[in-house]
């Protein structure tokens, strides 16, 4: 899936807001393997390995026009590839995600996958939306059951990959993993208005959409989305309370 790393920064700040969450979640050390899954255009990676000094870190991404811009700020013990997160290989001693893994498939199976490739003593983080039962969501497959849609889409439409915070807990523990700690966070943005929560889609959760549609369906989706959108939210500005789950374990390290 390809990506527009001007779009998705254009919500900079709220983007990155939960990236602090997360790296409190981080047991920090020095001289650590690191290695961050979807790590975008490197913003966070970099201020990732300014909190881990010394340690040697690694973004992966799947995107080249994400990486394209990551690759500019490599520096000694911080550097970028192209690599899909369930490609990931060897131990690290911190496996951290920030708003990838929700693009992955079949969550029962990738968590066990990301927790075996924590060394004995490191640690699993990772923070994912979990947004995907707000309205502003369920819209998007509502209309991508209307014509001419279902029909340009083949009746496809993304069903999220996304489990409760019980099912992580539990695969956690499953998994081996110490010191869980599992919760659910709501972050109350306020937009200018409908526009600004369409924009917000167009960057993540419309983007498998655009790609399956001919680019006149494209703009015929979103007149429709933004139309509905403002009957749904008729004042400015626009609420909109963002849900994301954080969750973080320790494996066991056996030597001790």
């Amino acid at each position: 899936m390809s990506w527009d790393p001007e779009l998705y920064h254009k919500f900079q700040a709220e983007r990155f807001a939960p990236f602090e969450d997360l790296l409190n979640l981080v047991v920090a050390g020095e001289g650590l393997r690191v290695i961050d899954l979807g790590c975008g255009t490197g913003e966070l990676t970099c201020m990732l390995a300014d909190r881990l000094p010394g340690s040697d870190v690694l973004g992966i991404d799947s995107s080249p026009e994400m990486l394209e811009q990551a690759k500019a700020k490599e520096r000694p013990g911080l550097r970028f590839e192209l690599r899909a997160i369930e490609d990931i290989t060897d131990e690290w001693d911190l496996v951290f995600s920030n708003a990838a893994i929700q693009w992955v498939e079949k969550h029962i199976q990738l968590i066990p996958r990301l927790f075996s490739a924590v060394c004995p003593g490191g640690q699993l983080a990772v923070q994912l939306p979990s947004n995907h039962n707000h309205e502003s969501q369920i819209l998007i497959h509502e209309i991508a059951k209307e014509a001419p849609f279902e029909t340009a889409l083949k009746g496809w439409s993304r069903k999220s990959p996304i489990l409760s915070i019980n099912v992580y807990a539990e695969l956690l523990y499953e998994c081996g993993g110490m010191n869980i700690n599992v919760f659910e966070k709501v972050f109350p943005h306020v937009l200018r208005d409908t526009d600004a929560v369409a924009d917000w889609l167009s960057g993540t959760m419309l983007r498998p959409y655009f790609e399956r549609l001919p680019g006149k369906l494209r703009e015929q989706f979103m007149d429709r989305y933004r139309k509905r959108l403002r009957e749904i939210y008729p004042s400015d500005p626009v609420f909109y309370p963002f849900k994301r789950i954080f969750f973080s374990a320790i494996k066991t390290n056996l030597q001790g």
